[in-house]
């Protein structure tokens, strides 16, 4: 719990945090925040990471000089693109050693093979747009791997995906991170941004819980 409580505090806080962070390590928070992003996108067991906030809080010290953005913006674009192709190949490697059982009702080679035709059909969008969704965006690459998804188009998809997350952050937190109204109330747009970037997520569940009972 106390461990909970914390974590929450980072991320409500966390434009206080990177400043303590930046003052002790310099150029060095540059690498922190790389290997967050990294971390968030390209390890399926790290997804509470923060993604959304982390991005538009470092936009915002940006805006202050603490950060040179346009390093920020570029180095935090390749991190989320070498996690997602990492997450990728782990799941690549990973899927056809576990969907082996016939006799499993969620490991067997049927769940592999409509994997596999989910993202032929729709992987285009589901790459792309999961990028914007917490939880979501860790889980879509390893299981686009998993699916084994073409890598030629899977590559460019993850690169236009990383581009428009960050660089819209990024921005939004260089542009308005450091407007009076936001900087006093960016704990509250810390906490809006997680939510509504979670939004999303908990009506497909809804929808689709709704659906299942329907039937």
């Amino acid at each position: 719990m106390e461990f909970i409580l914390s974590f929450v505090d980072i991320v409500l806080h966390l434009d206080k945090y990177l400043l303590v962070l930046t003052q002790d390590y310099g150029s060095w928070i540059y690498l922190i925040l790389f290997l967050i992003i990294f971390c968030e996108t390209g390890l399926v067991v790290m997804p509470f990471l923060p993604g959304d906030s982390l991005l538009f809080v470092a936009g915002a010290m940006s805006a202050s000089g603490a950060l040179e953005v346009q390093v920020l913006a570029g180095l935090l674009i390749l991190a989320s693109f070498l996690g997602d192709n990492t997450n990728y190949w782990v799941g690549r490697y990973v899927g056809p050693r576990v969907f082996r059982s016939e006799t499993s009702r969620l490991l067997n080679p049927v769940h592999l093979e409509q994997t596999h035709r989910f993202y032929e059909k729709h992987g285009g969008k589901a790459i792309i747009l999961a990028r914007f969704f917490p939880i979501i965006r860790t889980f879509a690459p390893f299981v686009a791997g998993i699916g084994s998804m073409d890598y030629r188009r899977f590559l460019p998809l993850a690169l236009a995906g990383g581009i428009a997350w960050v660089g819209s952050l990024v921005l939004a937190g260089y542009f308005f991170g450091n407007i009076p109204f936001f900087k006093q109330n960016l704990s509250a747009l810390i906490l809006g941004i997680v939510i509504l970037s979670m939004l999303p997520g908990v009506f497909g569940y809804l929808r689709h819980r709704n659906n299942r009972t329907r039937k």
